[in-house]
Formats: structure tokens, sequence, C-alpha cells
């Protein structure tokens, strides 16, 4: 699953021209993904992917090399912005053969911003975030099927407060989905049922955890990121399904984008 998340908020109380920045700024490159099929299955594959940099540090939009998002409500401590996600296709899975093939998703919803620390350099951050998506596949006609949600904890660390450091994020928190959600993936109706792949129904509920590693760094004229991840299904209600073939696996990504152009408007920023 591809995760996009959230950014951080300009302050527009200290426009020092330490603090100042652009507009937008607009890079592209490439990167790599590697993840399994879906989660519990056994099978994974790498993406090359294109990768476009994309910064835009307006009063109500806002993005980074996180993600974009929009600003609906903003306070000190608590924030209202969107989160997006995804799932790619599955087709010719061996734990699947004669099921109907995965579309892939796409998960939009809101997602809560508590803004619980930071230091008195801003170098260390630590949030919890609660997006809540919707996910509808991707295909001629659409469907919703349920609704997911990944409650974490979150803990930034700056090696400076410049954008040319190194920033290490740490997140982790369980996650849960909606019976037509696990449905979609791991339920087996009695017509695909046969050796080894009983009738199962998903039920919906607690769906694992997650915890991520990510490192980036922004040089003058190019961005450099990357991430690892790892999930475990301990205890998940959908774990007895006959197509969860692992319960524990690890998920990265890698990539370098080159910075094209920017906006010669400066603005203030926390960054």
């Amino acid at each position: 699953m591809i995760a996009l998340a959230a950014c951080v908020a300009a302050r527009a109380d200290d426009e020092t021209p330490a603090n100042l920045k652009p507009l937008w700024e607009f890079g592209l490159g490439a990167g790599v993904l590697a993840f399994n099929d879906y989660r519990g299955s056994n099978t994974s594959h790498a993406y090359p992917i294109p990768l476009p940099y994309f910064v835009y540090r307006g009063t109500i939009l806002r993005s980074d090399e996180s993600g974009l998002r929009g600003r609906l409500f903003n306070q000190d401590r608590v924030e209202l912005s969107f989160s997006v996600n995804g799932t790619t296709p599955v087709r010719n899975d061996a734990v699947r053969r004669g099921m109907p093939d995965l579309r892939p998703t796409l998960e939009l919803g809101p997602a809560l911003d508590l803004h619980l620390w930071r230091s008195a350099d801003e170098r260390l951050k630590l949030n919890v975030r609660i997006p809540v998506r919707e996910a509808f596949t991707i295909e001629a006609s659409p469907r919703a099927i349920g609704a997911f949600a990944a409650p974490n904890v979150n803990l930034d660390v700056a090696q400076q407060r410049t954008p040319d450091g190194w920033k290490l994020g740490l997140l982790a928190g369980p996650l849960f989905a909606l019976r037509s959600y696990d449905d979609y993936f791991y339920s087996v109706a009695p017509q695909y049922a046969g050796p080894g792949r009983p009738v199962f129904a998903a039920r919906g509920g607690y769906a694992g955890t997650q915890a991520l590693l990510s490192l980036t760094r922004r040089y003058p004229s190019f961005w450099i990121g990357g991430y690892v991840r790892h999930d475990t299904l301990a205890g998940a209600s959908f774990a007895d399904s006959p197509l969860v073939k692992t319960r524990d696996y690890w998920t990265m990504g890698f990539g370098v984008a080159w910075m094209i152009s920017q906006s010669t408007r400066l603005v203030a920023s926390e960054e």
C-alpha cells in the first residue's frame, strides 16, 4: 500500500529571513517501491515509479515531500486535513487462483492531527494522527468497498532547523477496517472454496499494526528520501483467512527528485 500523509504548517508571526521559503517548489525524479501484493500476501513486487516533488506553502492548501493536504481547520494543537492511500491490482496470484482479480483501490478521507509536543528549537515534534478513509475500486464502474482507519503516533526528528538537514520520521499504530473492506481482500465465498482454501467470511475490526521509519534530505538541487515499514497481522480479525499467508512482513521505498523551478514569492514557514 502506498501510503500519502500530512505536511508541516506555516507560521505567520515570525517572518524573519531564515523563516521565509518559496511559496512553491517543483522537481521531478524517479523511485522504486517494493511491497506485498496485499497485506497478508506472501508474494511481493517492486514497482519503478515517477517521483514528482512538489512543495506548496499556501494558506489553505499545503504540500511537501510527504504528501498533499487541504487545511480545513487549524489551531495550535488540532488540525483537520486530507488523507490519501491506495493499493495495487492483484492478478494471477496462486493463492487466489480461480477467484476474481483484485482491482487497484484509492482511499480518500479526513485526518485529525493532534500536535502533542515540540521542542523549543522545533527539531523534535510529536503528533498523533487519525486518518479515516473510504476505499474505492479503480475501474470503469468504481465501487466503494468500505472504510479503513490508521491512527498513529508520529515522531519527527530534524538534524537542524533548515531544509538541508536530514529528517527522520518514526510512526507506529494499530489499523482498523470495516467488514466490507476486509471482505474484499480476505473472504472466500463458497463457489471459490476448495482444498486448502475453505470458506471464510471476514468480519472487520482490528487489522494489525504498522511501524514505519522514513529518512529524507533536501539538498539545494535535489531531494532524496526512503522508508521502511513493518506490518504484523497477529490478532487481526482476518488473520485466519486462507488468503493470509504471512502475518509478519516488510515493505520499503526509495526515490530521488531534482529541483526544476521555484516561486520568487517567499512566505513564512516552520521548516
